[in-house]
């Protein structure tokens, strides 16, 4: 658990990053098998999470991408985030080191 605390800067945006990656992933999925407007509070929950990402990406793609591949492109550009966040984190020296296993 010390851990943790020691690296908190990383730990805390890494879950994040990861929760609202897999929670884009939940939306797209579950998408395929519910209408767009439906009023399910699962469904409600998973746009009321992932809409600001989604929003933003579909401001920076072009418009000849069609609507529905808008949140696998968030998805993708989530998990992009964090490995760049976690590459840069490693580079800098300030990552945990891995652990010997022993």
């Amino acid at each position: 658990m010390s851990d943790f605390w020691t690296y908190w800067y990383i730990h805390i945006p890494n879950f994040v990053l990861a929760a609202i990656a897999y929670t884009l992933a939940g939306r797209f999925l579950l998408g395929l098998f519910v209408p767009r407007d439906w009023d399910n509070y699962i469904w409600r929950f998973f746009r009321l999470i992932t809409e600001p990402v989604v929003n933003v990406v579909r401001r920076i793609t072009p418009s000849a991408v069609a609507d529905p591949s808008v949140v696998p492109l968030a998805f993708f550009w989530i998990m992009a985030l964090r490995f760049v966040f976690l590459a840069t984190m490693i580079h800098l020296g300030i990552a945990p080191a891995a652990s010997s296993g022993a």
